[in-house]
């Protein structure tokens, strides 16, 4: 294990894990990178200024969010490109995660900047082995869409999943999701509400769907929440019409061809070539003027 110290390399744009909840968890490479960097990117100049104010890092800032991405990329890539090293943070945990962090990754990417990444606090990572559900297989989801075909979709995928899923809710949607997975994957699947994370209130609720809205209907929900569902135990096999059904949906969410039907080939008859067959009699185009959709749609 290299124990080395190294100064940061001009050009060079840093992806620095910084902590979730706890200030100790912080890495001492983090730090060295923040301090040695022209500039730091952050989700939320005030939220990380209280950061770097904690371990005097006197380093400047500059906004990096959802909102200015068209406008700040092509900023920060310049600056890359004259010679500054930038470390790019997140409000908790590492960059990129559900955040607009990769778009700026793959803009360094496709100029040629090198990007190197800090590890640091992860609040998937952290609920996952911790939970007690399967984490050798896991897919991660994100923040679900609030409402229409694409919310849909995503929902009934789950159904059939074969690995833990793991995703982000805030507190005010955290019942209806729970409501709509009751729908669509039965009132009995096991799941996982982690809140507060590395906090002194730490919070790792486990049970049934079922149980876990009767739960949250009586408790106020605060914080954020890393939700987990548990894989499904059932087995099945999709028929030929289901497979077209699930292959727009995949397709919709922004898979490949190849990607989707290596993933239906484990739950049917048909081999992935056959799926993949499938998979190009359909259109593309349509699917995603479908998926454009803003309506809302029943579950069942």
């Amino acid at each position: 294990m290299e124990t080395e110290t190294h100064s940061v390399a001009s050009g060079t744009l840093y992806l620095v894990g910084t902590p979730i909840g706890n200030l100790e968890d912080i890495t001492f490479r983090a730090l060295r990178v923040l301090k040695q960097a022209d500039l730091i990117a952050a989700e939320d100049t005030r939220h990380t200024g209280k950061l770097l104010h904690h371990f005097q890092v006197s380093t400047p800032q500059i906004s990096y969010h959802d909102h200015n991405t068209q406008q700040r990329i092509p900023q920060l890539v310049k600056k890359l490109q004259a010679g500054a090293v930038i470390a790019l943070v997140t409000d908790a945990g590492t960059p990129g995660i559900s955040d607009p962090g990769y778009e700026l990754v793959c803009a360094c990417v496709e100029a040629d900047i090198t990007v190197v990444p800090i590890p640091g606090p992860s609040a998937v990572i952290t609920a996952i082995t911790a939970a007690g559900l399967p984490c050798d297989r896991f897919v991660f989801e994100g923040f679900l869409p609030v409402k229409g075909k694409y919310r849909k979709a995503r929902l009934k995928a789950l159904k059939s999943e074969p690995r833990t899923a793991v995703f982000y809710e805030s507190p005010h949607r955290l019942l209806k999701t729970l409501t709509d997975l009751e729908a669509v994957v039965g009132p009995d699947r096991q799941v996982v509400l982690a809140r507060e994370l590395t906090k002194r209130y730490e919070e790792f609720w486990r049970g049934t769907i079922e149980e876990a809205i009767t739960h949250y209907q009586s408790v106020p929900s605060k914080g954020e929440f890393t939700l987990l569902l548990a894989p499904t135990s059932t087995p099945f096999s999709l028929s030929k019409a289901e497979i077209t059904t699930e292959l727009k949906s995949l397709l919709a969410q922004g898979q490949s061809r190849t990607e989707a039907s290596r993933n239906l080939a484990q739950h049917s008859d048909l081999s992935k070539r056959e799926i993949y067959q499938i998979s190009l009699e359909i259109d593309i185009y349509s699917v995603l003027q479908d998926k454009s959709g803003s309506e809302d749609l029943p579950l069942d």
